[in-house]
């Protein structure tokens, strides 16, 4: 299989402006989450796919490789699909552009999942943690996933999932971890297909997969990503080079 990592990587950011520019002991965030990406050493391609003409010339003068949406797009998705419409690849992980700090384990996790589907019964691959503070659980920007016994999850929601009509029958809340690992194919028809109600309803893309009857696999891990929403955020990362 050929597995590449894409970034993709916007300039404009409703709670930090031009976060990815930002400097970061002496690098952009986004030129020390490539090269994160890079040293995981777990795939044979990185990319970054951005709108910004800033944002590209940050990663190609450095060596880097980038590509150039062509459109606007809605989600992360989208951007990439189209940026790997024409690229001979089999996976392609989504990295997230404001997470320099890349932790090589979780990701070998969703990369194993394809290794082992030998019959091809998984479109995509994420990852999943649980949480148990109530305050967190009633948090609808932290996303919830419930999943079947083979851990293929049956719904995304902001909401909680399952809703504890009854306690102590031991359910575990799971919070969705925005790693994927996508096949070539489900992107390209996520690129394809229309936007439906669930999907516009929690504003949630990986809804658009699952609406479209998509199979996505979850991982769980204890992992959690740490990324670079705030001012407040950035001036931490810098403490921990």
């Amino acid at each position: 299989m050929k597995i590449i990592a894409v970034i993709p990587a916007r300039y404009a950011s409703t709670r930090f402006p031009a976060k990815l520019m930002q400097d970061l002991g002496g690098k952009t965030v986004i030129s020390r989450t490539y090269e994160a990406a890079i040293n995981t050493s777990l795939f044979d391609d990185v990319f970054v796919v951005t709108d910004s003409e800033l944002i590209f010339n940050e990663i190609v003068s450095n060596g880097g490789k980038a590509i150039m949406s062509i459109k606007e797009h809605e989600s992360g998705s989208d951007r990439i699909a189209e940026a790997i419409e024409n690229l001979d690849v089999d996976i392609v992980v989504n990295v997230q552009g404001d997470e320099p700090f890349i932790n090589k384990e979780p990701l070998e996790k969703v990369l194993e999942i394809f290794r082992n589907d030998t019959e091809n019964k998984v479109d995509l691959a994420s990852l999943m943690r649980e949480i148990t503070n109530m305050d967190d659980i009633n948090n609808p920007n932290n996303v919830k996933v419930v999943v079947d016994q083979n851990n293929f999850a049956l719904y995304f929601s902001r909401s909680v999932i399952p809703y504890p009509r009854e306690v102590n029958v031991g359910v575990r809340y799971m919070q969705h971890i925005g790693i994927y690992a996508f096949r070539k194919q489900a992107l390209l028809d996520f690129y394809s297909l229309p936007m439906k109600s669930l999907e516009a309803s929690e504003k949630l893309e990986q809804l658009r997969y699952l609406e479209y009857g998509k199979r996505i696999k979850m991982v769980e891990t204890s992992h959690v990503g740490i990324g670079i929403d705030t001012p407040e955020d950035l001036e931490k990362a810098r403490l921990m080079l």
